[in-house]
């Protein structure tokens, strides 16, 4: 664990040479990272949502590509295709930019259902089919999506199926003056980004994941994210809760929650820590909660109120 932890702080210090003040949102993306899940970045625009994106894939070496998705973006566009190659009278097929191992899906709600649904497999089972042949992707494969909640003209709302894709989704959110006021310091000259180097190998966070799996998690710990996930199906304010997938989601981000604390066990901690981030777009609410101006995270706040916490040890 003192690798994963160690890998861990090289990409925290080295993003924060380029994100100010945001060290909460960088240790989620790297739950999200080491547990081999994707990412879904929702806030208003100038936040540093594509920043960050840029930012953890220039610190680790390995290969990066960005997707800005508007409404004529076709699925083959991500994907690629088979182009037929005059010189050997023969179909060649020519991956698109889901190849990378890192991609970064931006503004993801201005694309099509059609080409969203595109990215569905690769981000579920790490391989892609065109033409009816499968491709595998390279590890660590991960998708970093950004979306604006604000902006809803000539948007697509990503459906509650590839939502649930998403391990995690999280706000950058506004800096305080102090940080907006360093912020405008470094970027005087060039911005930070231009500067910043590979600190990891693509092998280390594959050995990252693969540390993560063997992290213990008690049955009393078992137990009491399960319950969390099975109160919000019976809350009053939620037409729809968290899935087997949530649980599932919830089990994974906290095991790496505590193996980038250097910790080999999971602490109900871990899971209140993460908790937000992964339930609140698995919810769907109730429309007089809306008008009640209940919001998921509000929930997600009652739900970790409402059931016992376990004490490990007896």
């Amino acid at each position: 664990m003192s690798d994963v932890m160690a890998t861990a702080k090289r990409i925290i210090a080295n993003v924060e040479q380029v994100i100010v003040g945001k060290r909460r949102q960088v240790i989620l993306s790297l739950v999200a990272w080491f547990s081999e899940g994707h990412i879904l970045l929702e806030d208003v625009p100038g936040v540093a949502k594509t920043v960050l994106a840029r930012a953890l894939a220039a610190s680790v070496g390995c290969r990066f590509r960005r997707v800005q998705c508007t409404p004529d973006l076709l699925p083959s566009d991500v994907t690629g295709a088979s182009i037929f190659n005059q010189k050997t009278s023969e179909f060649e097929f020519r991956p698109g930019p889901i190849f990378a191992q890192i991609v970064l899906a931006d503004e993801i709600n201005r694309t099509t259902p059609r080409t969203q649904a595109a990215l569905l497999e690769a981000m579920a089972e790490g391989r892609v089919t065109v033409d009816g042949v499968t491709h595998d992707l390279s590890p660590p494969f991960l998708v970093v999506a950004t979306q604006n909640p604000i902006d809803h003209e000539g948007t697509f709302p990503l459906p509650e199926a590839q939502l649930d894709r998403f391990l995690l989704r999280f706000s950058i959110g506004y800096p305080s003056m102090e940080e907006e006021l360093r912020m405008l310091g470094m970027l005087q000259q060039e911005h930070p980004l231009n500067k910043l180097k590979a600190v990891v190998t693509a092998d280390q966070i594959v050995a990252c994941q693969k540390a993560v799996r063997d992290i213990h998690v008690a049955e009393k710990v078992r137990s009491y994210l399960t319950e969390m996930v099975h109160v919000t199906r019976k809350h009053e304010d939620l037409r729809l809760g968290g899935s087997p997938r949530a649980s599932i989601a919830l089990f994974r981000a906290s095991q790496a929650m505590a193996a980038i604390q250097g910790r080999r066990f999971v602490q109900p901690d871990d899971v209140k820590l993460v908790a937000e981030s992964v339930l609140t777009h698995r919810m769907i609410l109730r429309p007089e909660s809306r008008l009640r101006k209940v919001t998921a995270a509000d929930v997600v706040s009652e739900v970790l109120e409402t059931v016992p916490v376990p004490t490990l040890g007896d």
